[in-house]
């Protein structure tokens, strides 16, 4: 009797459980890369969908923002949020906001924590559709804001 086979059939198995599971957590791009699902939130959310400058399993790295996945549940006080940098939780999303430019954005739903931790007195602005201030956040302020409909934001 050969225990070979079995110990390699184990293995196989794990093996090919394993590869679907990064099949179910990535996906081909029409130019042919590959995108992880923290990407394809990144995609859905930022409208203009700049190009990433990194990705890795735990965020997305753009010019001037970070994305990471972040818990629902989380409060504006156990959001960590580096000094000069906007942060906030978008439906389970960490967006780190540290460039100052326009944002435009899509489908953002829901509310939940931001901190503004920019230098004291810098504005944050949130925008409607037509590009009417919606509200604005005065460094340093934490709290928690409704999203929707929030369609640009400018960091400062």
């Amino acid at each position: 009797m050969n225990i070979v086979k079995p110990a390699a059939l184990l293995f196989a198995a794990t093996a090919l459980a394993a590869s679907s599971t990064v099949a179910a957590t990535a996906a081909d791009s029409p130019d042919g890369t590959r995108v992880t699902g923290l990407q394809q939130k990144a995609g859905q959310v930022l409208a203009d969908s700049p190009k990433p400058l990194r990705v890795t399993a735990d965020a997305v790295e753009y010019e001037g923002l970070t994305v990471t996945d972040a818990p629902k549940t989380l409060g504006a006080r156990d959001l960590a949020c580096g000094y000069g940098h906007l942060c906030m939780i978008v439906n389970g999303t960490k967006f780190d906001f540290y460039k100052c430019q326009t944002w435009n954005l899509t489908n953002w739903t829901g509310d939940g924590p931001f901190t503004n931790n920019q230098t004291p007195g810098t504005v944050a602005k949130f925008f409607n559709r037509d590009g009417s201030v919606r509200w604005t956040s005065t460094a340093y302020e934490a709290g928690r804001a409704t999203w929707d409909p929030i369609w640009s934001l400018r960091p400062c």
